[in-house]
């Protein structure tokens, strides 16, 4: 067994908590890390410790922010008659990196999955459904929710659920089309993407 002297042994093991990282990478880092002047090692420390104690859920759309209401709530131009429904802050950054979408988000911050034990009341789905009675109330209803959630066993899951849930409130529903990326060859691709991109076919 390859000796790691205690903090370092200690530094990997933290790297090694964080998502996609193994013991290779994990050393790789810590390594790096030690190897840098002590002020890149406070930086990075302090960082994390403010980035910890500043960001928390915004009261709107449950996204990740410093501020409430969060940087996109805030814009008043941004279309509230459309709400897209995300499972993290990561969808948001991505779909906000189009350009095409003005509309505003619901983070759910999760999705579910029973074989994770996580159920509707480990994400933010009591939220969603109390700011669209709120919105209802004053007569702000939207007129579209897009949901945007991975096409996989979690997602589709999650996206029953909420299509059944919401059903009585009479909102349009969709969710965004999945299938061939561009620039991709049919031949190569699996038959759920085929079936998924004819699925979302449209008129032309």
């Amino acid at each position: 067994m390859t000796y790691l002297t205690p903090p370092l042994g200690k530094l990997v093991g933290a790297f090694q908590k964080l998502p996609g990282i193994g013991p290779k990478t994990a050393q790789r880092l810590a390594f790096f890390i030690i190897r840098q002047p002590s002020k890149v090692a406070e930086e990075l420390a302090a960082a994390l410790l403010e980035a910890k104690a500043a960001i928390t859920f915004c009261s709107i759309c449950c996204n990740l922010s410093a501020q409430n209401p969060c940087e996109i709530c805030s814009q008043p131009e941004r279309d509230q008659e459309s709400i897209c429904v995300v499972s993290d802050a990561r969808d948001v950054l991505a779909l906000e990196r189009t350009h095409e979408y003005k509309g505003s988000y619901h983070v759910l911050q999760g999705m579910i999955s029973p074989m994770e034990g996580i159920g509707p009341e480990q994400i933010k789905v009591r939220e969603l459904v109390q700011r669209l009675q709120t919105l209802q109330k004053e007569g702000r209803s939207p007129k579209e929710l897009i949901f945007a959630l991975n096409p996989t066993v979690e997602g589709d899951a999650t996206t029953l659920y909420l299509t059944r849930l919401l059903r009585p409130m009479e909102i349009t529903m969709s969710r965004i089309a999945f299938g061939l990326p561009v620039g991709g060859d049919l031949e190569y691709a699996d038959e759920v993407t085929l079936a998924r991109a004819l699925e979302g076919r449209r008129e032309i």
